[in-house]
């Protein structure tokens, strides 16, 4: 009896410990699905949390900048030649001038009140107002600039301010987070949010055939007035200055690293400029047309000397047009901003030894390198006439008013009138204004001997020309194209 009531207990404990083990499982399961649904509610809210406390920690250090620039205007009546005959020079009277206006960001960099932004923010401005977040205004003053790098330095009379921390653009890698914060469109204090989506970008700027080099490329809405703000990392680091959008473009924009601005912060504040290294050549790409019209292989590596400044290091040192520069201190130099990078990496005053291959031989030359001079502004050219169909080009002979015009050295070459669209010339940036001083290493001077020269081609072989634009030349390869 005894041994009956001890099992019919055990069995019963056993269905309990049993309904208590399944209960137990369920309230886990219950706990762990609930866990699972929250983690990523908690993930969000810290990672929103942190983006939110970077704006909140670097937003006083971002600032406003307007800006008045004085201009004048004028009717086009007043480039009447009938008008200027009965006026004269009196009609500058007549001009209004008025006020343009211009916004833009940027942030301090320091407490005595520099602030870093776009230099094309402030170019020109005859008055700029640097606001804070706090709402205070202040006057500024441009005391360092530099076009080629697009930076400026605006002081502020203030102190104590609150102040930004520069970080390692060189660190930043292709699909991290990044975070703008600027004023577009005179938005105080906005906050955008992207990923980096490549680096080393090379954008156009106008023309001259200046290209700003190492663009960050980003995602991160920046639209116009962001242009001098931050572009920060997920520690709140600045590691690019927002600078450009390519219009009508969706999702792009670009940023100078902060890198490359580190390295001209003392030069801007203490001078007023950029002191960059100089060898005083104009270069371009070795392309297998190139090559094969030098007679080399068409896998040569090097660049091209397109031009040599006048009284730069390069020309005191010996080295000429045409040249390919292949090594500089015994490193090979394969593409125009290997060769920039290298220059720029040696002290100014220093000496390189720079390698070149002439004629099909190599030679070297020992380069001081120099202080690259400031950049000049660029200017307008005349249109011509005359056509040739199998280059895509209309081509006239230079008079001399368009030598003087263009400030060639000499009355030489043929101006280029029109360019077809479409055509092989148009594809290589040929454009109206430029002259050709050779076409296939010889000196072509009218309108017969390029007639001659041309008609002595084929439809698809290469014509190499010397192009002489804003001051300098450089070699343009272009496909002759087959008579419609």
């Amino acid at each position: 009896m005894l041994k009956m009531k001890l099992v019919k207990i055990n069995r019963n404990f056993i269905i309990a410990a049993v309904l208590v083990f399944f209960l137990s499982l369920s309230w886990v399961g219950a706990v762990s699905a609930e866990t699972e649904q929250t983690e990523p509610y908690l993930a969000l809210e810290a990672f929103s949390n942190s983006i939110a406390d970077i704006a909140e920690k670097v937003g006083p250090a971002v600032v406003n900048i307007d800006t008045v620039r004085m201009v004048k205007t004028q009717s086009p009546s007043f480039e009447d030649p009938i008008f200027r005959r009965f006026f004269g020079g009196e009609f500058e009277e007549f001009r209004r001038t008025i006020p343009q206006k211009g916004t833009g960001s940027g942030f301090i960099i320091n407490q005595e009140g520099y602030v870093f932004t776009n230099e094309h923010v402030v170019r020109k401005a005859d008055k700029i107002k640097v606001t804070l977040s706090d709402g205070r205004e202040f006057t500024g003053e441009v005391i360092g600039s530099d076009v080629t790098s697009d930076m400026a330095i605006v002081k502020i009379q203030a102190d104590h301010l609150p102040t930004v921390t520069l970080g390692n653009s060189d660190k930043l890698r292709v699909g991290e987070i990044v975070i703008a914060i600027g004023n577009p469109y005179g938005l105080q204090q906005t906050v955008t949010m992207g990923v980096v989506s490549a680096k080393g970008r090379s954008i156009p700027a106008g023309t001259g055939g200046h290209t700003y080099r190492n663009f960050i490329q980003t995602d991160t809405a920046i639209n116009p007035g962001n242009s001098g703000g931050p572009l920060l990392n997920i520690k709140g680091e600045v590691v690019g200055i927002n600078t450009a959008i390519i219009p009508y473009a969706q999702g792009i924009g670009f940023a100078i690293p902060i890198n490359i601005a580190k390295r001209n912060i003392d030069d801007l504040i203490n001078l007023g400029k950029v002191r960059r290294s100089w060898l005083g050549v104009y270069i371009q790409e070795v392309t297998p047309e190139i090559a094969k019209q030098f007679g080399l292989p068409e896998d040569t590596n090097g660049v091209l000397v397109g031009d040599v400044i006048k009284d730069s290091p390069a020309e005191e040192s010996g080295i000429e047009r045409g040249d390919i520069i292949v090594r500089v201190n015994d490193e090979e130099v394969n593409s125009p901003g290997e060769l920039q990078d290298k220059i720029r990496s040696i002290e100014i005053g220093e000496k390189a030894n720079v390698e070149v291959v002439r004629e099909g031989k190599e030679i070297s030359f020992v380069v001081k390198i120099g202080e690259m001079p400031t950049l000049e502004e660029e200017g307008e050219y005349p249109k011509e006439k005359v056509f040739s169909v199998q280059t895509g080009l209309k081509v006239e002979a230079v008079t001399s008013e368009v030598a003087k015009e263009l400030e060639l050295p000499r009355v030489k070459g043929l101006v280029i009138t029109e360019v077809i669209p479409g055509s092989s010339a148009d594809d290589m940036g040929l454009q109206p204004g430029d002259v050709i001083l050779e076409a296939n290493r010889i000196e072509i001077s009218s309108v017969d001997e390029w007639e001659e020269l041309i008609n002595k081609l084929e439809p698809g072989d290469t014509l190499l020309l010397l192009v002489f634009r804003n001051g300098r030349t450089y070699y343009v390869p272009i496909k002759v194209e087959k008579i419609d």
